[in-house]
């Protein structure tokens, strides 16, 4: 029996780069505030909005757009820049703390913010971190508005902001809002009914208004920031404290009630130092890779905490006030064995680098570990994604940072797409510091402008293994004549880019068997443009000796191979070669010990099965013969797509047998056609009997009513065309 396989997130840890830790905050070149977190299975994501339009000598808040931010491994980032501006988008004013939640319906990003001050909470959605993000709701309306025009509206709360969401194992969206207090709302010691939480569509289009409840809590007297995550089958209620810290109870539902349970963040502080001027809090939570996260902000950077460089507000005056300058941060945190939470502590280098930088990739500029000397900038239009590029002060000391690199036998070569103005702009790459050993130099393409981008490419040299710190280091003459959009490595040890290959290099022909384990050769390329499936974890956890320097997880069945230890929304492509277009019976040949197991299938990326229910057979070594349906397919090769929706199902193979032919087999009674071809009989539970070759089926139908052990219905299937036919031995 093939049981549950474990996490191997932790794995591989010891061939990480030493002490490679991330620096908070995550962006040191411009302002940004009150984070929300997210994560799937490859991204950690932040968004924040930004502090950068406020003047230097600011006595309030000016929040314009919200910024978003992704990792793979805790430590280098990728900004995106703008990702929605209030500004450039009807009827809504500033935009400030905001939340973000993956849903598990749909694997789409989803952000709730609120509309100024206190006007109302809005939805957007969006396939990627980058955008475009758009609105959901049905006529294009709000959520929550203040002063009409939404779907409800804020029910005598104080402030009607800080929104937050949350979606439930089962797929159920939340979203909650609220802060201040107001007379039919207060907010007390022990006394919080501030917080509003309403269950959202699964189609995302609006939510239940009928399903409003008062998050009341007990502790210290709350503020705002409202936030919702679980941990282990129990649901926490975190929110900002009016003396400045976050709070937290627990509940069994996430409508609650919320018992009160302590104090999860201080206000930030570093060995006895305030890093937060005092001033108002926030967070977001997120689980990543088997570890816990919370963003917070903090005014490390207004302050000049840590030898950071103090840069100027937007209006270019140095040392702005700090209560108005924020900066993001992020930190690991821990549970007790009970489920309460440990207490936050604040650090200067962050979380642990949980895995090597992949420098074979295609980056957005603005992907590092840590910057100095550089400024950005985002064009962002409605509908679009922002182009946001990276602007070097190049006669200072500008660089960025990327940590924990793991360039393999070798890198090669260094590209860059920029845009220059001037002549002799130039970008070194050095190892270990700015000034350290250098491996390359790249002169860039005077372009005219900085509006016109070129591709740059230059040798580089002794790159080789896991270097703790890469350094792209920025040279010119005169400062803002460098717009840099995108980067990337080449190396020896790779292989110009390839598409994905059927597997023996022949496409699994159709009508007939596909067998699992014959997914197809990944390709070789940046990105996932060339990826030929999809598994949580990098190494192939089966017992079967087959295809182990690749990711799915082949076992032993019957007597060969099949896919196993499945997870939801891992996936195997195939390159098929259909005959003739026509009607196709689809079967397949499976095992599951769990409920809810199943896949769907899918030709060239569109849906051609919606689901297949896998049952519980009680292991993963009862195979037994799934019709799953009918499918129209067009003649010619395509890739073919399985689909894991739920885990832990066994898949030996798929067979897709002509409609038509199966239906004249049925018409001339299968016993009498006369062929020489090898027949397999299974028991109504799919395991294989016996298989013989045989002129007719009559003669495999005779043998078995001899050969057979047990009375019963027994099916008999033709190899080589797939027509089969149920018989029954009676003793």
């Amino acid at each position: 029996m093939q049981m549950k396989k474990l996490s191997l997130g932790v794995l591989g840890l010891g061939m990480l780069a030493s002490n490679a830790l991330a620096d908070n905050p995550i962006s040191s070149y411009h302002y940004l505030a009150d984070p929300g977190a997210a994560a799937d299975d490859t991204y950690f994501y932040v968004i924040t909005d930004s502090d950068d339009p406020a003047p230097y000598n600011a006595d309030g808040y000016s929040i314009k757009a919200l910024y978003g931010f992704r990792t793979k491994d805790m430590k280098n980032w990728t900004d995106f820049g703008i990702i929605y501006d209030a500004r450039k988008v009807d009827g809504i004013g500033d935009i400030w703390a905001s939340g973000i939640a993956v849903n598990p319906n749909d694997g789409r990003l989803y952000i709730v913010f609120p509309d100024g001050g206190g006007g109302g909470i809005g939805l957007i959605g969006a396939d990627s971190i980058a955008g475009p993000w758009t609105n959901p709701v049905s006529g294009g309306k709000k959520l929550i508005n203040n002063w009409g025009g939404g779907l409800a509206d804020c029910d005598g709360i104080g402030w009607c902001f800080d929104p937050a969401i949350f979606f439930d194992d089962d797929g159920q969206g939340y979203f909650t809002f609220g802060g201040g207090s107001s007379n039919s709302r207060p907010a007390s010691n022990n006394n919080n009914d501030i917080f509003n939480i309403y269950k959202l569509n699964k189609d995302m289009k609006g939510f239940d208004v009928s399903s409003k409840t008062h998050l009341k809590i007990g502790g210290p007297k709350a503020m705002e920031a409202s936030y919702i995550h679980k941990y282990k089958n129990k649901y926490y209620l975190s929110y900002s404290t009016a003396d400045l810290r976050i709070a937290y109870g627990m509940s069994d539902s996430p409508m609650g009630p919320y018992e009160y349970k302590g104090i999860f963040m201080g206000n930030p502080s570093i060995d006895g130092q305030n890093i937060n001027a005092n001033n108002n809090n926030h967070h977001g939570i997120a689980e990543f890779k088997g570890h816990w996260y919370v963003v917070y902000h903090d005014r490390r950077i207004a302050n000049g905490y840590d030898g950071l460089e103090k840069i100027p507000a937007d209006d270019g005056q140095a040392n702005p006030v700090p209560a108005f300058h924020r900066s993001v941060s992020v930190d690991e945190f821990y549970y007790n064995s009970d489920g309460t939470m440990k207490e936050l502590t604040f650090t200067k280098e962050g979380p642990k680098q949980i895995e090597n930088f992949d420098p074979y990739d295609w980056y957005p500029a603005l992907t590092s570990s840590k910057q100095k000397g550089i400024r950005s900038r985002s064009n962002w239009t409605p509908g679009k994604v922002a182009e946001h590029l990276l602007l070097p002060l190049s006669t200072k000391e500008s660089w960025i940072r990327v940590s924990g690199v793991d360039f393999g036998t070798a890198a090669t070569g260094f590209t860059v797409e920029a845009a220059s103005a001037a002549d002799g702009n130039k970008i070194e790459i050095h190892t270990g510091s700015a000034t350290g050993t250098l491996a390359g130099t790249c002169t860039l393409q005077n372009t005219g402008n900085k509006s016109t981008f070129a591709e740059n490419s230059c040798e580089v040299t002794g790159l080789k293994g896991i270097v703790e710190s890469v350094f792209l280091v920025f040279k010119g003459s005169q400062d803002s004549t460098m717009a840099i959009k995108a980067w990337g490595f080449e190396g020896s040890g790779t292989t110009p880019p390839t598409p994905q290959t059927a597997y023996n290099g022949e496409a699994q022909l159709i009508p007939g068997k596909i067998e699992a384990e014959n997914y197809d050769v990944p390709g070789t390329g940046r990105g996932t443009d060339f990826a030929s499936y999809s598994d949580n974890e990098s190494a192939n956890q089966g017992d079967a000796d087959f295809r182990t320097s690749e990711g799915v997880d082949v076992v032993r069945a019957n007597d060969g191979y099949a896919v196993g230890y499945t997870i939801q929304d891992e996936w195997m492509e195939y390159t098929v070669n259909v005959e003739k277009t026509g009607d196709y019976v689809v079967s397949a040949y499976v095992a599951s010990g769990v409920d809810n197991a199943g896949f769907k299938l899918f030709v060239d990326d569109e849906p051609i099965l919606e689901q297949v229910d896998v049952e519980n057979s009680g292991d993963w070594d009862t195979y037994s013969l799934v019709e799953c349906g009918t499918v129209n397919l067009e003649a010619g090769e395509h890739i073919l797509k399985v689909l894991i929706t739920g885990s832990y199902v066994n898949i030996d193979y798929l067979e897709f047998v002509d409609k038509e032919k199966t239906s004249i087999a049925n018409r001339l009674h299968f016993n009498n056609m006369n062929e020489d071809a090898v027949y397999d009989v299974f028991d109504l539970n799919g395991n294989h009997v016996l298989s013989l070759r045989a002129k007719n089926a009559h003669v495999v139908t005779e043998s078995l009513k001899i050969s057979a052990k047990v009375q019963g219905a027994y099916w008999v299937r033709n190899r080589s065309n797939g027509m089969s036919k149920m018989v029954r031995v009676v003793r």
